[in-house]
């Protein structure tokens, strides 16, 4: 069940979040609503094979995310883009621990030792979370950490090379969990090559190398803790 709903908040939140329903939850409460709507079905899909009768937990994450995401029409006006995004995320992951914790799936005192029995026992899903984080979730991640860091303002949501880096970091993500470290710089190699020219001495130099340095980490570090399963 661990497992189960943090891939539900990353095909939910990220996944199933697409540019359209992103910007008009960013401005209407209507968005919003839909957008969680979507999220409580996730949920309940991925734990039904689970626990059928956990409506409770169910109804608790998802109306917890209808209120954070409903704060956020309010919080975008003051609070930085870098800070909404990691108080959004860190309260969104408090409310599935709270609910695994009183479904008695996890033990907060204990937690460390929870984590590891539960990925343990659900080793599929774990792959899945994996290799889901690494695509939409972990594109959305270096925007908001490299353009908040770097430039102090808010992420230019591109399309461009979006499905290149995607499948970039599920390449290598699979060559580090399968030992093949030498594989991994040929992945990232090409699409450099073809893109420095145009990036080089530009305003964009900095942007651009933070997120080729961020993509490689993530989908290393994600490959070598699967390696570890």
């Amino acid at each position: 069940m661990i497992a189960a709903m943090f891939l539900a908040h990353l095909v939910g939140d990220y996944i199933l979040q697409w540019n359209h329903l992103a910007a008009w939850k960013s401005r209407a409460l209507k968005g919003v609503i839909v957008h969680c709507l979507i999220v409580f079905a996730v949920t309940w899909l991925l734990a039904l094979p689970f626990d059928p009768r956990w409506w409770p937990g169910v109804v608790f994450i998802g109306v917890s995310h209808f209120l954070i995401d409903a704060a956020q029409l309010r919080l975008r006006v003051f609070v930085a883009p870098l800070a909404r995004f990691a108080l959004d995320q860190a309260a969104h992951l408090t409310v599935i621990l709270i609910a695994l914790a009183a479904g008695g799936y996890l033990d907060l005192s204990q937690i460390t030792r929870a984590f590891a029995l539960g990925l343990q026992s659900d080793r599929l899903l774990v792959y899945l979370l994996g290799y889901t984080f690494v695509t939409m979730p972990a594109w959305v991640l270096i925007k908001f950490v490299v353009y908040g860091l770097v430039k102090g303002a808010a992420p230019e949501f591109s399309d461009n090379s979006k499905y290149l880096g995607i499948l970039e970091r599920l390449l290598m993500t699979t060559f580090i969990a399968l030992g093949q470290f030498l594989l991994v710089p040929l992945v990232a190699a090409p699409r450099f090559a073809l893109e420095w020219p145009q990036v080089a001495g530009s305003d964009r130099t900095p942007v651009y190398i933070a997120e080729l340095l961020a993509s490689v980490t993530l989908a290393v570090t994600i490959g070598l803790l699967l390696s570890l399963i």
